[in-house]
């Protein structure tokens, strides 16, 4: 079992239960230059250099850019995902930035993919990260022209007023952060007084 496991998590047997996933798997067992396949400086997680071609490699998080549409009551749209991580929780549109589109680009055609919908982006609500994922998740508000439903990565689209919100069912951290940034109260904060 552990011989199966990247050379990082074979460092302790406790380290076991706690990785589910590499933070760069790409240079998680790389020793030499994909160029001249001579022996490469590696500093894990980040970059792989070789001292004898010059050749050098940078990973950084990947941004990933998301809209929260709210309509003119105040009630927030969320999907409920069908696909990927988090699948069958609640969440917001948003994906990866691809090559040659900006941030702001990128929201609207997520939300466009996810809930059919095209969304007029507002402010910007936050930028959420943390040092053991790979991305960076950008948030707009943003406010729905039309009415959202189900794209091919959500299995649902519903509407939730601020006390409705499916807080226990929400797919990531940075979306309870983000709602919560949004100005959406948890009900637990909201008890606390």
């Amino acid at each position: 079992m552990l011989s199966r496991l990247p050379r990082r998590a074979r460092a302790g047997a406790d380290t076991v239960a706690s990785v589910t996933s590499s933070l760069n798997p790409a240079l998680e067992d790389a020793r030499l230059c994909p160029r001249c396949g001579a022996s490469a400086k590696v500093d894990f997680p980040r970059s792989l250099s070789c001292p004898s071609c010059g050749y050098r490699s940078y990973w950084s998080p990947e941004p990933v850019a998301c809209a929260i549409p709210r309509d003119p009551e105040g009630d927030v749209w969320l999907l409920r995902r069908a696909l990927h991580e988090g699948a069958g929780r609640w969440t917001f549109p948003g994906g990866f930035v691809e090559l040659g589109e900006s941030v702001e680009q990128a929201a609207r055609r997520e939300a466009r993919e996810e809930m059919r919908i095209d969304v007029e982006l507002g402010g910007l609500v936050g930028v959420y990260s943390r040092p053991d994922e790979r991305i960076v998740l950008i948030v707009f508000e943003a406010t729905p022209l039309g009415t959202p439903c189900a794209g091919e990565e959500a299995s649902e689209v519903r509407r939730f007023s601020a006390r409705d919100l499916p807080w226990p069912e929400l797919a990531f951290w940075s979306t309870a952060a983000a709602l919560r940034d949004s100005g959406f109260a948890h009900p637990a904060a909201t008890e606390r007084g």
